[in-house]
């Protein structure tokens, strides 16, 4: 495929002005570790938000998509839509917990919720495993669909891509720290979502698919439209939807959809200026998130089907392309060669601007773990500024050139995608009780972290003799429901076996972040017979409004999502009627947070 000038000069002009700004704020962001990470705790709702929804587009989410609609229709989706409920418990519930905490990184929280050895090994050991292990393994399936795009579009060699993209990456995201990253992608949002929506309308009324009438009728794509699964296929229906909607959301940690809040999300909430915009940027985000973003990308994988109906018909059209990263994923970049001059530079560029976006934001993320919560606290109690700031961008070079290595060893997004699920399956409903139960305490993560861990790695040693034989003890969609049985029957058992936090240390934790609930009532008894009031100032208890903020918050995003799919199939009744859902629900959640508002907390 060749590129013409006018492809060129938008790709590079593009890669320019990304570079001008991570020169510009880099002056600022080298100040102190708090600029470098946090962007000095005074960002809007409204960059913070574009900064998450950016951050969340990124060059593998498109393949992992096509890989998913090819293989298991668009109802397949439920495996990362039923994360909508995680984000929006977060929005509702945790956002202003973690603003009130005032930490520097969640790893952080860890020396507020709990005391003692095994919160400081919790926080250090963490901060390794999430901030360079997992988050290697997660910039890794982002660089490989990089890598499939660059050998797919042009002709580039994996290292060759590697290089290109990662280079420019690092400079402007070690340069310029969180501001940087955060003011990027503001303008890369936009190039993404002009480059999705353009490809997609344009491959769909491109002469080999004829169209949204022909592409929704041609017989390679009839039977993968479903939004929801086919309910007479027992299997299809409990791993594609029960699952998900049932068990997933609530027990799997996943990289922007964490159980509680986490990750590079609970950076941007301690960011923010205050609890209201911590709130107001994580309640976009799930909107642009799930409720708009999908479907250019599903457009462009069903389009794929009826050009591209099989891996044998990719590899005949790209034989240049190795073996080993060949798969349906590859689709979606074959499908991007077809576009036309002018747009397929804008389309490169978006692609680039997903890249830079995802990679950026885990290097500044992955580093203030190791800055924060393991270098400061393990290795130089006593770093200045200037030294912790050295050892940030030093650390996120380290991890591009990890993540790039790894990455020449995988071979599809989903692949990656299921790795990490199981890993952090068990260990949700932690994240989601240790703000509202005094009685878990440091040992419960512990053990949950590695039973989580251990129970997947022998589920997959002998997956063939527990799950795949003719005869095999459990059914196959069972595995991850029993990683999450197992590791919660451990941590539970393990939280009654070992000795409750200090009162002073949960008194200290529950005082600053003002969490409220009947969990903590021994807490409050306890501190009331020593003369403190902890329940100063404390209205009526908001967590039962916002879960039932959440619930409408589904309505409305989902029906958002769904109507907007319908629209496009031309089903205009049902589109109507979940339009109408979309307004109700979104009337119904204004009340309701206008209530929760009204209660001082």
């Amino acid at each position: 495929m060749e590129l013409t000038t006018l492809d060129y000069s938008l790709i590079i002009g593009f890669f320019t002005i990304v570079l001008i700004i991570g020169i510009v704020v880099s002056k600022r962001a080298g100040k102190n570790t708090t600029e470098f990470f946090l962007s000095g705790r005074n960002m809007p709702w409204w960059l913070l938000g574009f900064s998450m929804v950016a951050t969340t587009f990124s060059t593998d989410t498109p393949n992992l998509v096509t890989d998913i609609v090819r293989t298991n229709g668009v109802s397949g989706n439920w495996v990362w839509w039923a994360f909508l409920l995680t984000g929006l418990l977060t929005v509702f519930v945790y956002a202003k917990l973690w603003r009130r905490s005032n930490v520097a990184t969640d790893m952080e929280f860890y020396d507020l919720r709990y005391g003692g050895k095994p919160a400081h090994f919790l926080r250090g050991f963490r901060s390794v495993y999430l901030g360079i292990i997992f988050n290697v393994m997660a910039m890794a399936a982002v660089t490989l669909a990089a890598i499939k795009i660059g050998q797919v579009m042009l002709g580039l060699s994996p290292i060759e891509t590697v290089l290109i993209g990662g280079v420019i990456t690092v400079i402007f995201s070690a340069v310029g720290g969180f501001r940087g990253v955060v003011y990027t992608d503001f303008v890369l949002f936009f190039v993404a979502i002009i480059g999705a929506v353009g490809a997609a309308y344009y491959l769909v009324n491109m002469p080999e698919v004829g169209g949204i009438k022909a592409l929704i009728s041609h017989e390679n794509v009839m039977g993968k439209l479903s939004i929801l699964p086919d309910f007479s296929d027992k299997e299809a229906l409990i791993g594609i939807l029960i699952i998900p909607l049932a068990v997933q959301w609530w027990s799997a940690w996943y990289p922007g959809g964490e159980p509680g809040g986490g990750g590079y999300i609970a950076q941007r909430m301690l960011a923010a200026k205050d609890e209201n915009h911590a709130i107001g940027a994580t309640f976009f985000f799930n909107i642009m998130h799930y409720a708009l973003r999908p479907w250019p990308w599903i457009l462009v994988a069903l389009a794929s089907l009826v050009v591209y109906p099989d891996v044998a018909s990719i590899q005949e059209a790209f034989p240049n392309v190795e073996e080993g990263k060949l798969g349906h994923d590859l689709a979606y970049s074959a499908m991007l060669t077809k576009l036309p001059s002018g747009l397929l530079g804008i389309v490169l560029a978006s692609l680039g601007a997903a890249y830079m976006s995802t990679i950026s934001t885990h290097l500044n993320w992955g580093s203030s773990y190791v800055v924060n919560d393991f270098y400061r606290q393990l290795i130089h109690k006593k770093a200045d500024e200037k030294e912790l700031v050295l050892v940030g961008r030093i650390t996120t070079v380290v991890l591009m050139i990890a993540s790039a290595i790894f990455a020449l060893y995988l071979t599809n997004a989903k692949q990656l995608f299921d790795i990490i699920i199981m890993f952090g399956a068990g260990t949700g409903l932690i994240f989601i009780l240790r703000w509202f139960w005094w009685r878990i305490n440091a040992w419960s993560e512990i053990v949950a972290m590695f039973s989580s861990g251990i129970i997947s790695l022998l589920f997959w040693r002998y997956e063939q003799l527990l799950f795949l034989d003719e005869n095999a003890i459990f059914p196959l969609w069972s595995r991850f429901p029993l990683v999450v049985l197992i590791t919660s029957v451990l941590w539970i058992t393990v939280t009654f076996l070992t000795p409750a936090e200090k009162t002073s240390t949960l008194i200290r934790f529950y005082n600053k972040t003002q969490p409220g609930g009947p969990g903590w009532k021994k807490i409050i008894n306890e501190a009331s017979s020593q003369g403190i009031n902890l329940t100063k100032g404390e209205g009526k208890w908001t967590v039962p409004s916002g879960i039932l903020a959440m619930l409408l918050g589904c309505v409305f995003v989902y029906s958002c999502m769904f109507a907007m799919g319908n629209w496009i199939y031309g089903n205009y009744g049902l589109a109507s009627g979940l339009t109408l859902a979309v307004v109700v629900s979104a009337i119904l959640l204004k009340r309701v947070w206008d209530g929760i508002k009204g209660d001082v907390l």
